[in-house]
């Protein structure tokens, strides 16, 4: 076989094992034993009301998904305050990634991202031999003064996580509302907001308003996996400028997003009953871990602008009660 040189020269991407491959290898009876952390999963689970959707069609398989996800997007852009035209779904936002890199890298282009950002963008702006530019991250944050420093006549994406998956910490709306306002007009902006949902709300960028007034040039990826707990069903969706969206579904394969997929994130929209649950549920995790970490002194903990350690304007500590 003779495959495209730099396709052949990539590292395939080793999933983890299954826990149950991992309790037999170390001896656990019982899964409830392990705990999973390494893909920041819901460990609520889907909402209720997301199941009872994914039951009601299960009789509906035979039938291909709505190529279009037309009811969905009706009702997310509802949700958003956006018109249906701004929006594009995906299999997972990672697919959304993978369509960025796909329409605007290839040789001599790059994209920019943190150092300690989300190794995917990397990876796949390796399958379109596009170059990364890795700017380091003070305090494992965002530096977006860096960032505009380092794009070129080559660059044509920038990747910013927020909050940043791996190191959770967030950039202030004031400082990315700046950014905006200087990106050049031949880049991209990819504001990564997989954890939107749990961010505490005097911490919410609204870039999406951005994209209200007719920027062109900025996309927020979101995605069901996290707060919404529908990893398993793969779907996340990019909101943009509808000329944006356009060239992304020029590339976009039909009936890439799954009906059960669209039918259970239908639901999971209505329940905040679940979303705040999970905030719960995340914010007393963080406190015991920064709690833990404090008791063992680790030098490696020192105060950084983390999803739950900022104070909003009033000077009162965030809370989800």
């Amino acid at each position: 076989m003779k495959a495209k040189e730099w396709i052949s020269n990539l590292r395939v991407y080793e999933p983890g094992k299954p826990l149950e491959e991992v309790a037999r290898e170390l001896g656990f009876d019982d899964l409830a034993e392990i705990v999973k952390v390494a893909s920041n999963e819901n460990e609520l689970g889907p909402s209720p009301m997301a199941i009872k959707a994914m039951q009601e069609r299960i009789l509906d398989m035979h039938r291909y998904p709505d190529g279009g996800a037309f009811y969905l997007k009706q009702k997310l852009a509802d949700k958003l305050n956006i018109a249906p035209e701004n929006l594009l779904f995906g299999c997972g936002s990672n697919e959304l990634i993978v369509f960025l890199c796909h329409v605007f890298l290839g040789q001599g282009t790059n994209l920019i991202m943190g150092a300690e950002a989300f190794a995917v963008y990397f990876l796949a702006a390796a399958m379109y031999e596009g170059e990364v530019v890795r700017v380091p991250m003070p305090k494992h944050t965002h530096d977006l003064e860096a960032m505009l420093a380092a794009i070129t006549p080559k660059t044509r994406l920038v990747a910013i996580c927020n909050p940043n998956n791996p190191t959770g910490t967030l950039i202030s709306p004031g400082a990315i509302d700046r950014f905006i306002e200087q990106l050049p007009d031949h880049v991209v902006a990819i504001f990564d907001e997989a954890y939107f949902e749990v961010m505490p709300e005097f911490m919410k960028p609204d870039v999406i308003k951005h994209i209200r007034n007719g920027k062109e040039n900025i996309i927020v990826l979101r995605t069901f996996s996290k707060a919404y707990g529908l990893a398993g069903l793969r779907i996340g969706y990019a909101v943009a400028h509808p000329d944006l969206i356009n060239l992304l579904n020029k590339i976009r394969q039909p009936f890439n997003v799954n009906a059960m997929a669209q039918a259970a994130a239908m639901a999971a929209l209505d329940d905040v009953t679940h979303i705040a649950e999970t905030r719960k549920m995340v914010l007393k995790g963080w406190n015991f871990l920064a709690a833990s970490y404090r008791s063992l002194e680790l030098k490696s903990c020192r105060p950084v602008q983390t999803l739950f350690s900022l104070r909003p304007a009033t000077g009162k500590r965030y809370s989800l009660n």
